[in-house]
């Protein structure tokens, strides 16, 4: 039984590995490279017969993380000659998402139903993506960190969408699934602008190229709307962001994606100098002598019941000593309430909107999307 099981797993992955692969060989002369004005990592090329996109490694310089090769299904041969890089057929109609940002952009893109599969599913605050799981549209394929492989070989997907990670050893079984890996680095990008604009790449995938571009337009335009009005008012208030995890305090570093927010929204952060991208892992005495008189304090949590002072305090005592906690200027966001992750990464004016209106005080631009201030 074990070995006809074998035989049956052996077959289908030879099945799912017709759908892509790795190509090899060299044939790139007068491509058309789409304009990338802020992301970084990631560059396109397109060819007659096929595209180029090549993902840059954030944690080594000078170094490649993924190629891909996309050849347009409306080729019925695969084009000779073809560029080293992992074949993906498109328009993609059959996906694993690992992310609930990336559900999130299928659904702005009007290709939600090419996602068959997705990984941790209590973490996904959009109804659609549940409703479709019950009525069996969607399949829920386990934790993401130990996905269940038979329920992805039965959606015989054409690309599984993954984050990659420094050091994380690569993805265990599911990478000898031969079945394309699409690795989601858009995070990485330093600028909320650049990690946005990573659409364009995915809209390439699921045939939606147009309606990426079209809204990547209106969200730099408003983006960049709103930061010049922010720009226009005096330096806002100072603020102080996340919240003490066990011993660590965890806040964004000054070339990170919310550093730049910050600045965008024409406000003070207290880490604005510091050069890292990524978090600074800090102990609560570096916060408070750093940032401790910041006007405003915010944070996100995942919670059923929205969080009080007195369970801040329950928390740790010591926030009383932080300015923003003696003035009540806190602001909280409830992840399992609003849909902060799966909206921010590619829609990051939503965001600056709400920084600016907690940095300008009596600056209004439609009320909070995500945050509230704490009772």
């Amino acid at each position: 039984m074990k070995k006809l099981l074998y035989i049956g797993l052996f077959t289908i992955c030879s099945i799912l590995a017709a759908c892509g692969g790795s190509r090899t060989g060299a044939s790139m002369a007068g491509g058309d490279t789409i304009v990338f004005k802020y992301a970084r990592d990631i560059s396109i090329v397109k060819y007659k017969d096929y595209t180029v996109a090549k993902i840059r490694n954030p944690w080594k310089e000078g170094m490649l993380l993924h190629t891909y090769i996309l050849v347009p299904k409306t080729e019925k041969q695969i084009p000779d000659h073809l560029p080293e890089g992992d074949l993906i057929r498109t328009p993609i109609d059959r996906s694993v998402i690992s992310t609930t940002a990336h559900c999130q952009l299928l659904e702005y893109l009007h290709a939600a139903d090419a996602i068959s599969g997705v990984f941790d599913l209590k973490y996904i605050l959009i109804p659609d993506i549940h409703s479709r799981v019950k009525r069996g549209k969607i399949t829920d394929c386990g934790n993401g960190m130990s996905p269940e492989i038979e329920k992805i070989i039965c959606l015989k997907p054409q690309a599984l969408f993954l984050s990659p990670f420094d050091n994380s050893g690569g993805y265990g079984k599911i990478q000898t699934l031969g079945v394309p890996i699409v690795e989601c680095a858009d995070y990485m990008e330093t600028s909320p602008l650049g990690r946005a604009e990573w659409m364009k790449f995915y809209g390439l995938l699921f045939g939606c190229e147009k309606r990426a571009d079209s809204l990547f337009l209106v969200v730099s335009h408003t983006y960049n709307t709103l930061k010049r009005k922010a720009a226009g008012l005096p330096l806002g208030r100072s603020i102080l962001t996340e919240r003490k995890t066990g011993s660590v305090w965890y806040c964004p570093g000054g070339a990170s994606t919310v550093g730049q927010m910050i600045s965008d929204a024409h406000g003070r952060y207290a880490f604005a100098k510091d050069k890292h991208s990524g978090s600074l892992s800090l102990s609560f005495e570096q916060v408070l002598d750093k940032a401790g008189t910041s006007d405003v304090w915010a944070f996100k949590y995942d919670a059923p019941h929205p969080m009080t002072k007195a369970q801040l305090l329950q928390e740790y005592s010591g926030y009383t000593a932080l300015k923003a906690f003696r003035t009540g200027e806190i602001y909280e966001c409830n992840s399992s309430k609003v849909p902060y992750f799966e909206q921010t990464p590619f829609r990051p004016d939503f965001l600056l909107r709400d920084l600016i209106q907690m940095l300008h005080p009596g600056v209004n631009l439609g009320g909070f999307r995500f945050y509230r201030k704490l009772e």
